[in-house]
C-alpha cells in the first residue's frame, strides 16, 4: 500500500502551471490577482527608475544653465512659460509671478516675495505629486499581497481537509497536492510583496532627494529675487 502511494505521488506533476490548474476557482483568482499585481509593480518600478534618472539629469542641466551667468530674464525667455523639465517649471513659476508683480510704471506690488515663494511651492508640490505617482500602489501591494496569498492558502487547505474527509484517506498522494497548491498561493503573495516593499522604500528615498533638490533651488532663487526686491 505504501509503495503504491509513493508511486502515485511520484507520478503527480507539481510544476507551477499544474498547481495552478488543479487549484480551486477561488485560489486561481487569488493567484491571478497576485501575478497581475507583481507584473504591474515591476512595470512601475522600471518606469520610476527611468523617470527619476531623467529628472536628475534635467536638474543637473538646468543648474548649469541657471548658474552660467546668463541673465535670468533671458533664461526665462529661452525656456518659455511652459518648459518641459520639472526644475525649469519651478523656475518659470517664480519668474512668471515676478513679472506679474510689477506694475505698469515698473514698481513692485506689495507682497511680491510671498507670492513668488508660494508660486514655486505650488509648482514643486505638483511636480512631487507626478514624481510619486504609482508609489502608493507599491505600498499597497507590499502590505496586502501576503494577506491575499494567505487567504488563498487558508482556502486551499480548507478544501484539502474537505477532500480528505470525503475520501477518508490521509495518504500523501491525497494530502500533498492540496497543500502544495495552497502554499503556492502564499509563495506568490511573498513574491509580489517583497520586491514591492524593497523598491517602494528605495524609490521613496530617491523621490525625496529629487524634491529636496528642487526645494533647495527654490530657496536659492527666492534669495536672489529677495536681493532684487531690497535693492
Amino acid at each position: 500500500m505504501e509503495t503504491e502511494t509513493l508511486a502515485l505521488a511520484q507520478e503527480m506533476d507539481f510544476s507551477f502551471f499544474s498547481l495552478f490548474l488543479r487549484a480551486t476557482l477561488v485560489v486561481k483568482l487569488v493567484m491571478l490577482l497576485l501575478v497581475a499585481a507583481s507584473f504591474y509593480s515591476w512595470a512601475i518600478i522600471v518606469t520610476k527608475f527611468i523617470q527619476y534618472r531623467r529628472a536628475r539629469a534635467a536638474s543637473a542641466e538646468f543648474d548649469r544653465a541657471f548658474w552660467s551667468g546668463e541673465p535670468l530674464d533671458e533664461l526665462y525667455e529661452t525656456l518659455g512659460p511652459n518648459p518641459a523639465a520639472p526644475p525649469e517649471r519651478v523656475f518659470a513659476a517664480g519668474m512668471t509671478e515676478w513679472h506679474r508683480s510689477h506694475r505698469a510704471d515698473g514698481g513692485l506690488i506689495a507682497g511680491a516675495q510671498a507670492r513668488i515663494d508660494r508660486s514655486m511651492d505650488v509648482a514643486i508640490a505638483k511636480e512631487a505629486e507626478e514624481l510619486n505617482k504609482g508609489l502608493s500602489f507599491l505600498a499597497t501591494v507590499a502590505s496586502s499581497a501576503p494577506f491575499i496569498g494567505l487567504f488563498g492558502t487558508v482556502w486551499g487547505i480548507m478544501n484539502s481537509f474537505i477532500e480528505i474527509a470525503q475520501q477518508q484517506n490521509t495518504n500523501l498522494a491525497v494530502v500533498a497536492p492540496g497543500l502544495a497548491e495552497a502554499l503556492f498561493a502564499t509563495g506568490l503573495g511573498l513574491l509580489a510583496a517583497i520586491p514591492a516593499l524593497i523598491f517602494y522604500n528605495n524609490l521613496t528615498a530617491r523621490s525625496d532627494g529629487i524634491v529636496a533638490g528642487w526645494e533647495a533651488f527654490a530657496d536659492e532663487f527666492a534669495t536672489i529675487l529677495s536681493r532684487q526686491l531690497d535693492s
